[in-house]
């Protein structure tokens, strides 16, 4: 049968699926790639009134406070003196599920963050994994796609799920880790959360170096099994938010514990793998944890949907002294989650009490829905710029070090030359028998119904990370 082709909502053929239009082979994106924008665009506006994606969650109140110096890398406010507070906010949530969906369903977690700095709102919006499916922005819509309900049946399709995946060994990493102890956990309160993307800090210095973010839970990691949470959900479908809820309004406050990764940015192209690829973790032999400050929340929301509901997380919401990188699924996201919240909430999300800046805040958007602050230039007569009526202005300090890229201009095949094997066989090795034991039956209960042609497809890839892996999983399965 010949499969007809694919083409763009205008009906233009598309050339390339698989590879956003990029600067080189590790970006950044090119803003001409009106297909991911369109794609990206559209996937936001797919559902109302909830989320997209991260429908169901959990949040609360809490502080940041730095326990160690490192201004030498970053010049950010945040990390000032030893002992400085920060309030901020935290998320947690589901990817998948929607607002009424169990807590205890195993799935990547969201762990999404909200600092209230002196220079503005610093947004970190991560996971409580350090990988992605994905290493391309271009396959998220699809993704996300195979994880919510069948058109027709209208139920999840683990078909749907497993056919994507074995045809994406980007995404073996990640799936190895979800289907591990880690992918369940009993609360937020027992899983560490990850920036994930690589960013960069800018020191006083106007130096750049490569950054990555890990939360480190104090109260220690636990997990339920499958069974264990068919168990919990069968009492309850609001785990999550009766532990989260009930732990703060007790006084057993949770923490966790700050570090952050560092690499030179000269280091760029001295590694195996690209350290702007989402699908890889940085060594920690090579680049180890440095100790930041703690995150603690300790005080629950009044009214949860105001709180909440409407907070507005958007990983384009930096500070001075930290910044972006060439990662190709980060840059995406810089424009994804701002135009999500413009369509969920309206034009001035911003402006609601939880996701308004604690500093002053003067720009010169105009207008619009939601319009309930007036004109923000602090001068009636100054809504354009440049003017000569004393409206707030640009500061050159605040510019960053000129980033170096080249290449031409084209859809790099991001599969080429990747080793999506290495990382997972260094993860699985680290597994003691019953955490294999457990990952094997895990994934052969996720695969129940699913054809075989896809079953094997993926077998393929568990046994190129090793035998023991896809043997495992045969046996689970009783082939």
């Amino acid at each position: 049968m010949t499969r007809k082709t694919l083409t763009t909502t205008a009906g233009a053929p598309v050339s390339d699926n698989q590879n956003s239009l990029t600067a080189g082979p590790q970006g950044g994106v090119m803003m001409q790639d009106y297909q991911l924008i369109e794609k990206l665009a559209h996937q936001n506006r797919e559902r109302i009134p909830e989320r997209v994606v991260h429908a169901k969650g959990w949040g609360a109140h809490g502080t940041f406070t730095v326990t160690n110096d490192i201004s030498q890398f970053s010049k950010a406010s945040i990390f000032g003196e030893i002992g400085k507070k920060t309030d901020m906010l935290a998320r947690f949530s589901t990817v998948a599920g929607e607002m009424g969906a169990a807590d205890a369903e195993r799935d990547v977690r969201g762990f999404s963050l909200k600092f209230y700095t002196d220079e503005g709102n610093w947004d970190l919006v991560g996971n409580n994994t350090p990988v992605f499916f994905i290493r391309d922005p271009y396959k998220f819509p699809d993704f996300i796609h195979t994880q919510k309900r069948h058109p027709k049946t209208n139920m999840r399709s683990g078909t749907a799920m497993w056919d994507y995946w074995s045809l994406s060994p980007e995404s073996l990493h990640q799936v190895t880790i979800l289907m591990s102890d880690r992918g369940l956990p009993p609360s937020p309160r027992f899983m560490n959360g990850y920036g994930s993307h690589t960013y960069s800090f800018i020191n006083g210095d106007n130096e750049r170096c490569w950054v990555k973010f890990h939360f480190k839970t104090v109260q220690g990691h636990k997990f339920l099994t499958n069974g264990e949470a068919a168990d919990v959900v069968g009492q309850t479908r609001e785990s999550y938010q009766e532990d989260l809820y009930g732990s703060i309004d007790s006084g057993d406050f949770p923490k966790w514990k700050v570090f952050v990764q560092i690499m030179p940015e000269s280091d760029v192209g001295s590694t195996w793998y690209n350290p702007f690829d989402l699908t890889k973790v940085w060594p920690h032999g090579d680049y180890p944890l440095i100790e930041v400050g703690e995150m603690e929340l300790n005080r629950n929301p009044e009214n949860y949907f105001a709180e909440i509901e409407q907070a507005a997380f958007s990983p384009s919401n930096i500070v001075p002294g930290i910044g972006f990188s060439p990662d190709k699924v980060l840059q995406a996201r810089l424009f994804s989650y701002a135009d999500a919240h413009r369509y969920r909430l309206g034009t001035h999300y911003e402006s609601l009490p939880v996701n308004a800046p604690k500093c002053p805040v003067h720009h010169y958007h105009k207008d619009g829905s939601m319009n309930f602050m007036g004109q923000q230039s602090g001068n009636p007569d100054a809504y354009y710029e440049p003017n000569s009526v004393n409206g707030p202005v640009e500061d050159n300090s605040q510019a960053e070090p000129a980033l170096a890229i080249s290449g031409a201009m084209d859809r790099y095949n991001h599969r080429d030359g990747n080793d999506d094997y290495r990382q997972v066989k260094a993860l699985f090795d680290l597994f003691d028998d019953g955490q294999k034991s457990r990952l094997f039956s895990n994934i052969a209960a996720a695969m129940q119904g699913v054809p075989q042609e896809i079953i094997d497809r993926q077998l393929v890839h568990f046994d190129a990370v090793d035998m023991a892996y896809g043997n495992g999983v045969r046996k689970a399965l009783g082939a």
